[in-house]
């Protein structure tokens, strides 16, 4: 499929009916639980092969460890990627492991789809709705975890949202027919979504009160726990993204945030979103639209 609309995964076509999905991400730990760390990089890592429409395989591990810590850390690592990967229905065959002084982990991953229902983010169309599968916050407040000013039932919540899989979201959008999807994580919201827009020839227009945010997030951002990343992704798109006046500064590093693990963000056709809405319950929220513009440039409104 090639680089120029930076898709989230790669395609190898190997016949009418059938072709390959190639994904690899790792990271170092977000929470301190070695188990959750596992999962969560697991979830964020197959991610990638939902947001093209496609079914997970199987996975190679990929691990960086120091010699200072214990082998069970190790262990519960693994066994956190595993249970994520027995959740989603692929098979770890094996990985590779080398020395680091800080831990690291995530996973190859090879999937499945039929060529003709690849879901790519450069196929939005003017008039479709935006469906977003997942609250944002989840790189405020793990730097908030890192300063060690977030409660255990913070901890708990954004760990719930980061080890969810986006498997029925995406099945879900198969079913429905949409028009593009990409998924959240490191560029932001409003990164993913300029890839999107920007690839798509359209813009987008997004209402800040409809998108979805751990509540928590807003008073650790007027604490200033806000990763270095996220600031970066706000002076990226400082060209791209006009900004209401009603809009905060919270807000706009909110939308700006460096997510892991975060949803999918999908573009659906207006007369399609009840349908898919429906299919999702509660775990999805209409947050916009993509509109005429052939730059991608967004809008944000309060």
């Amino acid at each position: 499929m090639g680089f120029s609309t930076s898709d989230d995964a790669a395609i190898y076509q190997l016949s009418d009916e059938l072709a390959l999905v190639q994904t690899v991400d790792f990271f170092p730990p977000v929470v301190d639980d070695p188990f959750s760390f596992g999962a969560i990089a697991a979830a964020n890592a197959v991610s990638d092969i939902y947001a093209m429409g496609a079914r997970p395989l199987l996975a190679l591990n990929i691990v960086c460890f120091p010699k200072t810590l214990p082998l069970s850390v190790l262990a519960e690592i693994l066994n956190g990627g595993a249970s994520k990967a027995e959740e989603a229905g692929f098979v770890i065959v094996g990985g590779h492991t080398i020395e680091d002084k800080e831990p690291k982990y995530g996973l190859a991953i090879t999937g499945l789809v039929d060529p003709k229902k690849i879901v790519t983010n450069a196929t939005a169309q003017e008039g479709d709705e935006l469906i977003l599968t997942k609250p944002l916050g989840t790189g405020i407040i793990t730097t908030g975890i890192k300063a060690d000013c977030v409660t255990a039932e913070t901890i708990e919540r954004v760990v719930a949202v980061m080890t969810a899989l986006n498997k029925r979201a995406s099945e879900a959008m198969v079913r429905v027919g949409v028009s593009a999807c990409t998924d959240i994580t490191g560029f932001g919201l409003l990164g993913h979504l300029w890839e999107m827009a920007r690839a798509s020839k359209v813009g987008a227009r997004i209402k800040l009160s409809q998108v979805p945010v751990i509540e928590e997030t807003w008073g650790l951002v007027a604490q200033g726990m806000v990763p270095g990343g996220t600031h970066r992704n706000q002076h990226y798109l400082r060209d791209i993204v006009t900004w209401s006046p009603q809009v905060s500064e919270d807000a706009r590093l909110v939308l700006c945030d460096a997510q892991t693990s975060g949803g999918l963000l999908i573009a659906v056709p207006a007369h399609k979103s009840s349908e898919l809405l429906a299919l999702l319950g509660k775990e999805a929220w209409r947050i916009g639209e993509m509109v005429r513009d052939g730059e991608g440039r967004i809008e944000v409104i309060p």
